[in-house]
């Protein structure tokens, strides 16, 4: 399973990745506009957006970029290690 996240902390990147492949997903993790993200993003069957950490530029250009793609969405207030593990057990079980 192909795992994108957007927001977050830029310190705790080898983290998600860490617990993203504890559940086999291969991730991204963008924490920050890093120029565009519509050539960067793909096609992922999960996108998780941690809003607290992201700002609405960032938000909007993720969403347009994968409207009716049939990805499935995931957000979350909070950028914690807990609240990645909640969403990737709902969705990667």
């Amino acid at each position: 399973m192909s795992v994108v996240i957007v927001g977050g902390n830029e310190c705790m990147v080898r983290e998600y990745k860490d617990l993203c492949s504890e559940y086999s997903c291969n991730a991204k993790v963008f924490p920050k506009m890093m120029g565009t993200l519509k050539n960067k993003i793909g096609n992922p069957d999960l996108l998780i957006l941690f809003t607290n950490t992201m700002s609405h530029k960032m938000l909007k250009c993720v969403l347009s970029e994968t409207k009716g793609s049939g990805t499935k969405i995931a957000r979350s207030h909070s950028s914690s290690m807990s609240a990645l593990r909640n969403i990737l057990d709902e969705h990667a079980s």
